[in-house]
Parts: C-alpha cells; sequence; structure tokens
C-alpha cells in the first residue's frame, strides 16, 4: 500500500484543482473576439463588419457598429429560389452578396449579432464551406450587448465600394442531404453517425409546434440545444469546458450531422462540435423545414430519439 505524507497530499490536491481551474478557464476559440479587439481595429481599411440582426429593421431604428453592413439573414443567407427556404446559396449567388458588402479576398471579416451568435454562424459556416481564408474571420462575442456595454451605435446607413472577392466551388463534404440522413440514420441506424436536433427542447418533442407543419423530430435525432452553449444576458459564449460539457454523450470518432428549423441554431451547434475538436460535422441542407414540409418522411414525437414504431 502507497503512503502519502500530508504535504504531499496537499501538493497533488492544488496539481488537480490547478488542472481543475485551468479547464474552467479553457481558452476561447481564436474566432470569437470581444468590443476592445474590434475597436483597436475600426480603423484598419481592410476591415468589413457585418451586421445579422434577428429583426433586420434595427440596423437603422436601433442603430449597428460604426461602419456595419446590413445582412438580411434571409435574403442574403440563403436559395432564394429554393422551393425550401434557407437552403444553401448558390457560390455565384453569395459570391456576388460578398462583393455587394465591399468584401475582398484579403478583407479581414467581423461578424455579430443580437442572438448570441446563432445568425453570425450561419455567416461563418457559409464562408467556410465556400473557401473564404478563415484566418481572417471573426465573431465578436455578445454581438451588439457587448459593444453597447462602452461603446455607441451609429445610424448612418453604410454603402461600401463593391469588393472582387472569389469563392471556391462549396466543400460538399461538409453537408447532409435529407437521402442522406434517411439512409444512415432512419433506415440503417448507423452506428457511426449522429444525428443531432439542435432547437428548443419543445419543439423537439413536439410539444410546441413553430415554424412548422408538425410537431416531433428526425427518427432517431438525439436533442442538444446549441443556444444552452451561450449566456442569455450576456449573449456571450460559455466557457469551452461548459461547451464540452454539453455535448459530452456525442462522441468524436462519429459523423455528426446538426439540423434545426431553418440552419441557425444547427450552424451553431456545428460551430461549437469544431471549436470543441470534433473533426466530421456536417450540416443538414434544408433541415426540418425540407423534412417537415414533405409530409411523408416519418417523424418521431416525444422525448426519446425513436418511439414504438422504431423500436423493433
Amino acid at each position: 500500500m502507497i503512503r502519502f505524507h500530508g504535504t504531499t497530499l496537499r501538493l497533488i490536491f492544488l496539481l488537480c484543482l490547478l488542472g481543475l481551474c485551468g479547464m474552467a478557464r479553457a481558452a476561447p476559440p481564436d474566432f470569437l473576439v470581444d468590443a476592445a479587439w474590434l475597436e483597436a481595429r475600426l480603423k484598419q481599411p481592410k476591415l468589413v463588419i457585418l451586421e445579422v440582426r434577428y429583426f433586420p429593421h434595427r440596423y437603422d431604428t436601433v442603430g449597428h457598429l460604426p461602419g456595419a453592413v446590413q445582412v438580411q439573414r434571409f435574403k442574403d443567407l440563403g436559395d432564394n429560389d429554393s422551393a425550401v427556404l434557407m437552403r444553401l446559396p448558390s457560390r455565384a449567388a453569395f459570391q456576388a452578396t460578398l462583393r455587394r458588402w465591399g468584401v475582398d479576398n484579403d478583407s479581414t471579416l467581423v461578424l455579430y449579432d443580437d442572438s448570441r451568435s446563432v445568425l453570425a454562424s450561419r455567416l461563418y459556416f457559409l464562408l467556410v464551406y465556400f473557401g473564404y481564408d478563415m484566418a481572417r474571420v471573426k465573431i465578436l462575442d455578445g454581438g451588439t450587448i457587448e459593444w453597447s456595454a462602452f461603446n455607441e451605435l451609429s445610424k448612418e446607413r453604410v454603402s461600401p465600394k463593391p469588393g472582387k472577392v472569389t469563392l471556391q466551388p462549396g466543400k460538399r463534404e461538409m453537408l447532409a442531404e435529407w437521402t442522406d440522413v434517411h439512409d444512415r440514420v432512419v433506415a440503417r441506424r448507423d452506428p457511426k453517425v449522429v444525428l443531432l436536433d439542435a432547437r428548443p427542447r419543445e419543439m423537439y418533442s413536439g410539444k410546441i409546434i413553430r415554424h412548422s407543419v408538425q410537431g416531433g423530430h428526425i427518427p432517431g435525432a438525439r436533442n442538444v440545444v446549441s443556444l444552452d452553449a451561450t449566456d442569455a444576458q450576456s449573449q456571450k459564449w460559455l466557457g469551452m469546458a461548459e461547451v464540452a460539457a454539453l455535448y459530452k454523450d456525442v462522441p468524436k470518432d462519429a459523423t455528426i450531422i446538426t439540423y434545426c428549423h431553418d440552419g441557425f441554431r444547427s450552424t451553431l451547434a456545428w460551430l461549437q462540435l469544431r471549436a470543441l475538436g470534433y473533426r466530421d460535422v456536417r450540416f443538414f441542407n434544408g433541415g426540418w423545414s425540407q423534412w417537415d414540409h414533405s409530409l411523408t418522411l416519418p417523424v418521431v414525437q416525444g422525448d426519446a430519439p425513436f418511439d414504438a414504431d422504431f423500436s423493433l
């Protein structure tokens, strides 16, 4: 039997405590920045600030960060010609939108919203998908709340000089279509695939029907509410140890497919998982809107991934 002296035990306890504190204070992802970081760079000539508000009219009525260009989350970040709202836009369409915002290949982009990074994450995902240099892209953690604490908003509408950015073809390996979900999750129950529903619990279970024809979720989907990894008051990300705890039951060696109603909460989940080191994370293009509106694909009610029909 190994015996430890009191001094040794205290040292071991101290080292363990320091280790736990280190986990709690784990550095945030390098794409998250604060208001001080942005304020120090406001005069940089290659800086482009992009605002994605939940209520877009507040760009004018409430105000925006100085120099920020307005992004309309539905019109600018989805395929306007698709029968299903918020499938991904084409490369040509999104490239034209970025150029309208004044984006060049060497621009530094700062994205922000007023919705706990949910909207900014969709824009971030699109930039990754179309091959923009992500070392040049940041998200203002806390959005308008973070900036307004010590800085004023502007009501001067910004009309940037058109940019010349050139995007790459979309990285199809980042996406899953409804056929992939039905095949691998519903029909074959592939143990190497985890389907994550990022919506609120009441929508997942079907207790509340909102933005949908039906209530419930895709058979086999687990519910992890991506907004639970953010703080409702400050609108900032929680510490990475807390984010990791939210996804503790999701294996890192699986293919993860995220979805929500219209592709905002699910891109936040995608971003959180990527920040945690998950390697194979995919976005369900069309999400619940596409699955729900088909009216023929199977739907599960309740809190469990499968119901009685799928228990055999």
